[in-house]
Formats: C-alpha cells, structure tokens, sequence
C-alpha cells in the first residue's frame, strides 16, 4: 500500500482543486467495482451493487492549501489560507502552485514575531520582479504543501495523510472484498477541509441505511500534548465523539464487536477538540437522518508537512472495514 499512498499524497489536490486526485482515485479503484460516477462537486463514487443494506463510506480527497491573495511590485505574494492552515508551522514551507512553480513561505522580520497572523506571511517565488512574476502568477492561484512521502519502519511521514491515508484504505477494502450482502458505495468527497462541504450533496444523492467516515485522527502519544487515549501503532481508532458528530451507538457498537471478534487492535476515540471533526459530521443529518460512525486513522502532527501514520494502524483499519461491509446488516438493524 505504500506505492498507492505515495501517489495519493504526492498528487495536487487542495479543496476545491481535487480533480487531480479524483482522477487517480478512479485509476486505481477502476478494477475493484462495479461502476464509477462523479457528481456536479467533483465527489467520486465507486459502487458494489447489492441487495443489501445500502452502505456508505468516506474518505475526502481533499488537503489543506493556500490561494494567491496579491502580487507586490517586488513579486512577492501574499495568501488566504484554504483549511485550517497553522500558521505556527507554516513559515520556510515550501508550497507548489498547480502549474508546479515553487515558492517558500516567509515571515516578515519587523513587528512581533509572537504575533502569527497570516498577514506576517509572504511566499517567494524567486522571481526578479513584479512584472515578471505576474506573467507566470495571479491572484486566485491555488497552492499546496510541497513535500514528499518517507517511511521509517513501521511509521510513514508525508504531507497531506489527512485524508489521503483514508482514501488509500478505501481503495485497498475494494480490492480486498469481493463479496458483500450490502450495496456499498466507496464515496470520495470533496471539499471536507472547508467545512464537509462535499459529504451532505454525497449522502443526499447515495441515501445510505448506515455509514461510516474514515480519517485521520489527532495522537496523545508525544511530548506536552493534548492528553489523549490515541496512540500511533495501538490500532483503528473508534470514534465515540468529536467536535461535530456524536457517532451512533449501534455502528460504534458494531465496529467494537467486529474488532474483538477478529481480534483486532483497535482503540476508542474522544477528540476533545471544538470544530475538528469528519465527514459524518455531515453526512449523519442528511435527510431524516444516517446512522454514522467513524474509523480514524491515528495521526501525529495533524495539518502539518510532516505529518506521521503507523501503517500497522492503517492495515487494521482495512481489516475493520472490510469486515463491517461484509457483515448482513440488515440483520443488524440498519
């Protein structure tokens, strides 16, 4: 899985720019389903028909990023944030437009460098000049992180794992279940960075009896952090609640009763954290309403270059997946 999650997490693909990723989504899940659709968002749809209950899962396609906001006369550029950028990382970052000119991000030397506001920050480009830069750059050009994927034994570090791990979990659980009860729809959404922007119009159209989120989720496993009962190689964390959704007790129910029957490290998740939250935030209010859960990938250093997975986490989350959609679940209720 290592070669796919490079692909995913080296590809363009901030919010609202995913047509990149979503394009390779479709590459690589192309052999393991039945059908595959795009709706008018850019969400990418890859269905295993069945008689069963209708299942939904998702992963978003989607990275934090920045847009281009102005161009002095010197060419230097200065940006809006797209997602929850940190500022507090973001300085002497190099960033990649879309065309693949690069840049680094800077932080201004005057005023109080205490201060971490975005407007501190500029991104050099190293052009010679104003107008030499807007010949090549403008204001709405889209940038992301630029930095590639490393392993380190069991641990594996790249930009953008917030949500492209996910995704790689979902391509995998198509690959590995060839039979299911279920009619189960691998749902890639877009737009989650910005505010779950994608998941609603993607469970309104799939109309699911039950389905489950798949991201990342933040660690308590390093030095002064927010305390936590989430480490890194512990296991498929379980989410019981986060900033924007309480998961239904039947799903999280199912999933604790699947981990320990198969005997599956696993781990249970309270992000005690206003406003970080996943799709199911808005896929469980769609219509009357979803019975959602969640399965989140352990992460250290969410929202960062850097951030770190344990690829053992990663295989138990398939293995957890894979085994919830092949469950009848009808007769447990959805």
């Amino acid at each position: 899985m290592i070669k796919l999650l490079t692909e995913l997490c080296g590809t363009f693909g901030p919010s609202g720019e995913e047509e990149a990723v979503a394009a390779l989504v479709k590459r690589r899940v192309k052999d393991a389903v039945g059908e595959i659709t795009t709706d008018a968002m850019g969400n990418v749809y890859a269905r295993r028909p069945g008689k069963g209950a209708r299942v939904m899962l998702a992963a978003h396609m989607d990275e934090i990023g920045l847009v281009l906001s102005h161009i002095d006369a010197r060419g230097f550029a200065r940006f809006s944030n797209i997602g929850g950028l940190r500022l507090d990382m973001a300085a002497n970052q190099r960033v990649r437009l879309k065309s693949g000119r690069v840049g680094v991000i800077m932080e201004e030397e005057r005023g109080n460098k205490d201060d971490k506001k975005i407007d501190r920050l500029y991104i050099d480009f190293g052009y010679e000049s104003g107008p030499a830069a807007r010949k090549e750059i403008h204001v709405g050009d889209v940038a992301c992180f630029d930095r590639g994927l490393e392993c380190q034994g069991n641990r594996v570090i790249s930009k953008a794992m917030d949500d492209r791990v996910a995704c790689a979990v979902l391509i995998e659980t198509a690959r590995r279940v060839q039979k299911t009860p279920n009619d189960v729809t691998f749902a890639f959404t877009v737009q989650e960075e910005v505010g779950v922007r994608g998941a609603m119009p993607a469970a309104y159209t799939l109309n699911p009896d039950v389905a489950l989120s798949v991201d990342v989720t933040m660690s308590g496993d390093v030095p002064e952090c927010r305390p936590m009962e989430v480490a890194l190689g512990d296991g498929p964390a379980i989410k019981v609640k986060d900033g924007g959704h309480i998961a239904h007790p039947k799903v999280r129910d199912l999933l604790v009763r699947l981990a320990r029957k198969m005997k599956l490290k696993h781990q249970m998740e309270v992000l005690n954290l206003d406003g970080a939250t996943t799709d199911a935030a808005a896929i469980h209010r769609v219509r009357g309403g979803v019975p959602t859960g969640c399965v989140s990938i352990p992460c250290r250093y969410v929202h960062t270059v850097s951030e770190m997975v344990d690829m053992r986490d990663v295989e138990g989350a398939v293995k957890l997946l894979a085994a919830f959609v092949t469950t009848d679940l009808r007769k447990e209720g959805f």
